[in-house]
């Protein structure tokens, strides 16, 4: 009995202890579910709660009142859903591409069609919900829109990459404004085009070829790559582009973005852009440099019709039956009471212009001697020409630089120092409180200038004028001057003093305060010159000088500045205006009002590379009718 009574008391102990267990693990199961509830119904609500306690109030249902207990929670579930819209769509404001607002409308009411189907079949299985409001994607602000991007998703042509109804905003600068007053249209657009997109291409090609799963995208990028270059090899303007390029760069450009669609290796896209980035600048660097030798050698360079004319000038003087076409006027040459004008060229043409100009403008011609300094090469072009050509009553003289027997050049030398030396100097100014350079030309006598007291021994005072000029006005009041014992009358340039120049002239001693002169017209008293000696001052100068320098050019500057230091008489009154052959900001009043326009600079009247509104100025003095200009085309 006893161990009968112990065997059933342990019976229902061990059956209450497996209850225990069941019951636990049931609610252990309860419990995971219910986590597993709450995990999947807040992925459902995004985890953003409308209540700004955090957290979201209980709604209790009946029976009695189904129906607004179903319109109740509708209303909740509408506004965690505006909630949650308004959420994403701030998002997709940020991150989402900026589209114009006729794209945006497209969207909006694609959005409103979808959402409007939706409402209807759900209203087809409870016809008790209510519809709920679509939802609306926000534009981006008016100031900010892309309006180039929009337009190439339209389908829409914009000039040069600008729309006609762009809003420019002045927050950053007025570049936007400048862009559209002065568009142009983009030469050889397309083939820009199809040139960014085989660099592009090139760049996403390797990274997609190693995805096994886009083979065909691989292929269909290489097809494209290969066509790129098949095109561009033949064509390299828009005019030569085969009729269906535009399908074919619509396919590359698709095949481009379904490229960039997938994650790449950008390590290799930034490899790729780099090559190209040095290669255009290896090739902008190349083509700058290239620019530079062939402006410089165009400025150096006679043009090709100048240089007919002075063969063909040449050629016929060797075939003129005269034998001297030199007028007896050697009394003339001379004669100090009359007003003598030096010209040293090796230009046909400007000096022709300098001493018709010249003529033109003076009331007593037949007072007037122009000497031409020329070297030995151009010496028989120039004596016909001039014989050809008379220039009312004046007298004309050509003489060869290389016959005169002098000690202290011989012939290479006098040909080569023929011309005025031009310096291009660049300074800023002390006094100005801007940090911008200024640049100007300072031409100035050449070594062969300081022999005019020996070629002109007779006379005591000329006027030089160099072959870049032209008179507008009589210059015979130069010749009733008094210069109060000074020896150069010139035009001073006081923007530029011997003070910044003090890199060019050394330890010398001159007033830093003193303004710099320049050749172009010049008013020289010989008998002066020859009074103080100025030749051997500047010959004792220059070698100072040039033990520094490369070359006796570059001694030419400081040499002849220090030389007339304290002896330059300034032309102010005459009214000479120079930079017309550099300055590109001249007042066209102010050149039709001066007397005398110096083309100092390296764009030169008779040029291609000549500023074009000052042409005029220098070739109305020509002869359009000339026959050896007609044949050598100088006209054009």
């Amino acid at each position: 009995m006893k161990g009968g009574g112990g065997g059933g008391g342990l019976s229902v102990t061990g059956k209450w202890r497996w209850r225990g267990l069941v019951i636990g693990v049931l609610f252990l199961v309860i419990l995971s579910m219910l986590v597993h509830l709450a995990f999947l119904l807040g992925v459902r609500n995004g985890f953003h709660s409308p209540n700004p306690n955090g957290y979201v109030p209980v709604q209790h249902t009946s029976v009695s009142n189904g129906d607004n207990d179903r319109s109740s929670i509708s209303n909740a579930n509408n506004d965690t859903e505006n909630d949650r819209s308004v959420h994403i769509n701030e998002i997709v404001a940020k991150l989402a591409p900026k589209l114009s607002k006729d794209v945006l409308r497209k969207s909006t009411a694609g959005t409103e069609n979808q959402t409007t189907d939706r409402n209807v079949m759900q209203s087809g299985q409870h016809k008790e919900a209510l519809p709920v409001e679509p939802h609306t994607v926000l534009p981006p602000p008016p100031n900010t829109i892309d309006t180039s991007y929009a337009a190439k998703i339209e389908g829409t042509d914009v000039k040069g990459g600008i729309n006609e109804n762009e809003n420019c905003d002045l927050k950053f600068g007025s570049y936007c404004l400048w862009r559209k007053e002065h568009r142009e249209d983009m030469k050889d657009s397309m083939v820009k085009k199809l040139k960014d997109q085989l660099f592009v291409a090139r760049a996403y090609y390797p990274s997609i070829a190693k995805l096994p799963s886009q083979s065909r995208l691989t292929r269909e990028l290489r097809q494209n790559i290969q066509e790129l270059e098949r095109v561009l090899s033949e064509s390299a303007t828009d005019a030569n582009l085969p009729q269906e390029i535009g399908e074919k760069s619509q396919k590359t450009e698709a095949a481009i973005v379904r490229a960039k669609s997938f994650p790449v290796d950008c390590n290799n896209i930034d490899r790729k852009l780099r090559q190209i980035f040095d290669l255009t600048e290896g090739e902008a660097s190349f083509h700058m440099k290239q620019n530079a030798f062939l402006y410089r050698l165009a400025v150096q360079t006679m043009p090709k019709s100048l240089h007919c004319l002075s063969m063909k000038l040449t050629v016929e003087y060797f075939k003129s039956p005269y034998l001297d076409l030199e007028r007896s006027q050697a009394d003339k040459y001379s004669d100090p009471l009359l007003h003598h004008y030096v010209i040293f060229s090796n230009n046909v043409l400007a000096s022709s212009v300098v001493i018709n100009s010249t003529v033109m403008h003076s009331k007593e011609s037949e007072s007037q001697v122009f000497h031409v300094l020329t070297d030995e090469q151009n010496y028989f072009a120039m004596k016909l020409w001039f014989f050809r050509n008379a220039f009312k009553e004046a007298t004309v003289q050509v003489l060869n630089i290389e016959k005169f027997s002098l000690d202290y050049y011989d012939k290479a030398t006098l040909s080569h120092l023929l011309l005025p030396v031009e310096f291009r100097v660049s300074f800023r100014n002390v006094d100005d409180s801007s940090t911008q350079e200024r640049t100007q030309y300072l031409s100035v006598f050449s070594d062969v200038h300081y022999l005019l007291p020996e070629i002109f021994q007779s006379l005591e005072k000329v006027v030089v004028l160099d072959d870049d000029v032209v008179v507008q006005k009589d210059l015979s009041v130069l010749w009733n001057l008094d210069m109060g014992g000074k020896v150069n009358g010139a035009v001073q340039f006081c923007s530029v003093t011997l003070g910044l120049l003090k890199s060019y002239l050394g330890e010398k001693n001159f007033n830093k305060n003193s303004c710099a002169w320049m050749s172009g017209l010049n008013l020289v008293d010989l008998a002066r010159w020859r009074e103080l000696d100025l030749t051997k001052t500047y010959r004792k100068m220059a070698r100072e000088v040039s033990l520094e320098e490369e070359s006796i050019e570059a001694a030419a500057l400081p040499a002849s500045l220090l030389t007339f230091q304290d002896l330059i008489y300034a032309l102010d009154g005459v009214g000479a205006l120079s930079g017309l052959g550099h300055d590109y900001g001249l007042d066209v009043q102010t050149i039709k009002q001066a007397a005398v326009l110096h083309y100092n600079g390296n764009m030169k009247p008779w040029l291609e590379l000549g500023i074009p509104r000052y042409k005029q100025y220098w070739k109305k003095f020509l002869n359009p009718e000339d026959q050896f200009l007609s044949e050598c085309n100088v006209h054009a």
